[in-house]
């Protein structure tokens, strides 16, 4: 009997046991998760559990249950390629025949002093609960510092203004205008949603150092009772201590079907993984379906494509609040409460359809 373990129930280690189970899984292969909860994290939606304006089961989605699929909760360590094992804090090894590592990305500091140990995160729903908290018990006409106006920034500093009216709320980011990834015409909408609904934008910023209440941009403290910090993400620092190769950001370099070069057991999905496009849970999840086929194939002995198709993303969604929203969908931008309604669509339908 095979063990195929996947390490990560992120939305890539999910669309991997959705593929395969119930009817798509080898009667010679058994699957084994492996993650720190006991269920699928909604990710992309950590904003609002931070926010206050959903409530911590919003963002759960239950792992399948099927004969064939073993769930070990437990935290990685790191991994014995030789042995073929995944090492676990406190808990005995577990041994594979394939691998397929998802263990998501977390913060990047960009070296910036104090950072680290003076800001709040939404990278986990562990950090997210804590930032919650801390945002919700802040009193009335207390500052909140967002750092970094990329999607995630956005969304929060959004959701926060309507759950927290009372807070004075600045969004820090290093270029002239936010979302400068987007097409202008959306980073114009953006920035004047902000404006209407008092967000301060703070354009060509830079963080200096951070300290306890204060926030240096450009070496001037400004007073912040709480930083939240969205300015960029790196991979798992057990993917990035792994002994393989990297490309210049931490990812793990991977051969067109996925897997290490000259290891055609051990594959990568997700944020650790490097490739031509921005993280995303719609590029995990591509990946994710073509690792299924290629394991198929692999398992029956079958000659593998010179190369796998290119995954295509179908746009992407942002919310402002709950009524309003921003994204390019088809390369087409969209803004308002259509676009706010095409994103809660997609949620209600990958929460419903998953669980």
């Amino acid at each position: 009997m095979k063990n195929l373990v996947v390490v990560g129930g992120g939305y890539g280690g999910m669309r991997i046991l959705a593929r395969f189970l119930p009817n798509q899984l080898p009667d010679d292969v058994k699957i084994t998760l492996i993650d720190r909860n006991p269920y699928h994290c909604l990710k992309t939606e950590y904003y609002a559990l931070a926010a206050g304006t959903i409530s911590d089961q919003d963002v759960r989605v239950a792992f399948p249950e099927h004969p064939g699929l073993d769930i070990a909760y437990g935290e990685v360590r790191g991994f014995d390629l030789e042995e073929k094992k995944v090492l676990l804090k406190d808990m005995k090894p577990v041994p594979y025949d394939d691998l397929i590592i998802g263990l998501g990305c977390e913060d990047n500091y960009h070296n910036v002093p104090g950072a680290a140990e003076n800001t709040y995160s939404i990278q986990s729903i562990e950090k997210s609960r804590e930032t919650y908290k801390v945002l919700n018990d802040l009193p009335p006409g207390s500052t909140v510092s967002i750092v970094g106006a990329g999607l995630s920034g956005v969304e929060l500093a959004s959701e926060l203004r309507e759950s927290r009216l009372d807070l004075d709320i600045k969004l820090f980011d290093r270029g002239k205008h936010i979302l400068s990834s987007y097409p202008v015409r959306l980073s114009k909408y953006v920035e004047e949603w902000f404006n209407t609904n008092g967000v301060e934008i703070v354009s060509e910023s830079n963080i200096t150092k951070i300290e306890p209440n204060l926030l240096y941009n450009h070496d001037e403290a400004i007073n912040s009772d709480a930083v939240v910090w969205t300015a960029g993400v790196q991979p798992n620092i057990i993917v990035r201590e792994m002994p393989v190769e990297k490309d210049g950001h931490g990812r793990i370099v991977i051969t067109p079907h996925h897997n290490i070069p000259n290891n055609e057991h051990v594959y990568v999905v997700g944020d650790c993984a490097s490739l031509p496009h921005a993280p995303s849970a719609q590029l995990a999840e591509g990946q994710a379906e073509q690792i299924v086929e290629i394991l198929l194939k692999r398992w029956n002995n079958e000659e593998l494509p010179e190369s796998m198709p290119t995954i295509k993303l179908k746009g992407i969604l942002g919310s402002l609040g709950k009524k309003h929203g921003f994204g390019l969908v088809a390369e087409r931008p969209v803004t308002g409460r259509f676009a706010r309604f095409i994103k809660s669509g997609i949620l209600w339908l990958y929460k419903y359809h998953n669980a």
